[in-house]
C-alpha cells in the first residue's frame, strides 16, 4: 500500500531510533547512561498518585469521558494561571484539556492551516512545530535563535513580507533545546508585533515551572491583550513529573481553543477520568514539592556544568528547564560527538542537530537522571576524551 504524500514530511523520531540502538547496546551488556530525553525520572507528589489510585478502584469511572474534561478539570487550570501568573482565564471559553501537550501542538496546525499558508518556526526548535505544519500543507520558514541574542528571536529581523504572509509564529520559553528564558518585555513586544501584522503566537510553555535560584518565568498570557492573538501550551509532564500521563491544556484565544475542540472530537476520545481527577489533584494541591523538585534539579545541573566545564566547554548556566546547552568539543560535529560518546563512553546525548540546522555545534543534556549518574557520565567523558 502506497503511503499519503504528506507522509513524507515524517519520519520517525529521533528517540525511536535512538531507542533501538540502545536497546541493542543494552543487550549487549552496555550500561548506558541516558541525558538525551527530558523525560521527569522522578514521581509526582503522593496526593496526585493517591488520587489516581483511589479514583480508578471505583466502578464508575471507566466510561468515555467529555472532550472538555470536568469542568473542574477547566476550573483548575484557571486557578493554577491565577495564583502562579495573576492570569484570569474563562474555563467555559478559554481552556480546552489536551492529550499532553505535543497532540495539541500538532492538531493545531491541522485545525488552523490551509495548504501553503507561512509558519513561522525558531531554529533551532521542537521538531513538532515544523513537522505538524508540513503534514497539513504549509509552508515553513525558519528564524534563528542565536547564542549572542541570548537565543531570543530578533523579532525586527524578520521581513515584513514573512510577517505579513505568517498565519502562526511559535515560541518556547524556558526554550527547548537550548535552556533560554524569556522576559515579560519580550513578550509584549512578541504579542505587539502579532496585533500588527495578524498571526496567532504560539507559545509552547511546557517548563515554565522548572525554575533555579529565585528565577521564576513568565507566562505570555501576563500580556495585556495577549488573548486576543495568542495561546499557550501548557502540559504536566514535566511541571508535575507527569509524563506519561499526558495530560496538559491549552489556554487562551477563545476562538482557536474552540477550533481545536473541534478537531478533537473527532481525533481522539478524550481522556481517562482518573487522569483527569489526579490532574485536578495537581492543579490544586500543596505545589511547596514542586520547589523541593527543582533544587534536585539544580544540584544536578551543577553537577553537569561542572563536569562540562572540567572538558574545556564554556557553557552558560541555565535559569530553567531540564536541560544544559552545550558546545561540542573542537574537531566534532553534533552527531559525531553523540555517536562517538554513546559508544565510548556509554552516556548517550542529543546532537543538536536533531532540532534544526541551527543546532550545529551544540548538544543537549538532560538533567533527568540521578545525582550520581550524572556525576558517573561527565566523568566517564572525561575519561574517554583524555
Amino acid at each position: 500500500m502506497k503511503p499519503a504524500s504528506r507522509m513524507a514530511y515524517l519520519s520517525p523520531h529521533f528517540f525511536a531510533t535512538l531507542n533501538a540502538r540502545l536497546a541493542v547496546l543494552q543487550s549487549e551488556g552496555r550500561d548506558i547512561i541516558r541525558l538525551d530525553e527530558g523525560s521527569p525520572d522522578l514521581p509526582p507528589a503522593q496526593h496526585i498518585i493517591d488520587t489516581l489510585v483511589r479514583v480508578a478502584t471505583r466502578p464508575d469511572t471507566h466510561s468515555y469521558q467529555p472532550h472538555r474534561g470536568p469542568k473542574a478539570l477547566r476550573a483548575a487550570w484557571a486557578g493554577w494561571y491565577k495564583i502562579q501568573f495573576g492570569v484570569e482565564l474563562d474555563p467555559e471559553t478559554e481552556i480546552t484539556p489536551l492529550l499532553g501537550s505535543k497532540e495539541g501542538i500538532f492538531h493545531l496546525s491541522q485545525a488552523l492551516l490551509d495548504p501553503n499558508d507561512l509558519v513561522l518556526v525558531p531554529d533551532p526548535g521542537y521538531v513538532t512545530y515544523t513537522r505538524g505544519a508540513l503534514f497539513a500543507g504549509a509552508q515553513v520558514q525558519t528564524f534563528p535563535l542565536l547564542p549572542e541574542l541570548g537565543y531570543l528571536p530578533d523579532l525586527e529581523a524578520i521581513s515584513v513580507e514573512l510577517l505579513s504572509r505568517a498565519k502562526i509564529l511559535w515560541l518556547n520559553y524556558p526554550n527547548n533545546p537550548t535552556a533560554a528564558t524569556a522576559t515579560l518585555e519580550f513578550f509584549e513586544r512578541s504579542v505587539g508585533l502579532a496585533r500588527q501584522y495578524g498571526f496567532l503566537l504560539c507559545h509552547d510553555a511546557a517548563y515554565i515551572r522548572i525554575n533555579f535560584d529565585g528565577y521564576r518565568c513568565p507566562s505570555l498570557l501576563q500580556v495585556d491583550g495577549a488573548k486576543e492573538v495568542a495561546v499557550e501550551f501548557n502540559t504536566l509532564s514535566k511541571s508535575h513529573n507527569m509524563a506519561g500521563w499526558r495530560t496538559g491544556a491549552l489556554l487562551g484565544n477563545p476562538q482557536v481553543v474552540r477550533t481545536l475542540f473541534t478537531l478533537k472530537t473527532n481525533a481522539d476520545s478524550s481522556h481517562f477520568l482518573p487522569i483527569f481527577e489526579a490532574s485536578i489533584s495537581a492543579l490544586n494541591g500543596d505545589q511547596s514539592w514542586l520547589e523541593e523538585r527543582n533544587d534536585v534539579y539544580r544540584q544536578r545541573r551543577d553537577a553537569v556544568l561542572a563536569g562540562l566545564k572540567k572538558l574545556g566547554l564554556a557553557v552558560n548556566k541555565p535559569d530553567a528547564s531540564l536541560y544544559v546547552w552545550t558546545p561540542v568539543p573542537g574537531g566534532w560535529t553534533s552527531e559525531s560527538f553523540a555517536v562517538a560518546a554513546l559508544e565510548g563512553a556509554g552516556v548517550s546525548l542529543t546532537p543538536g542537530t536533531v532540532f534544526g540546522p541551527g543546532g550545529e555545534g551544540f548538544l543537549r543534556l538532560s538533567i533527568t537522571a540521578p545525582l550520581e549518574r550524572l556525576q558517573q557520565a561527565m566523568q566517564r567523558l572525561n575519561d574517554w576524551l583524555g
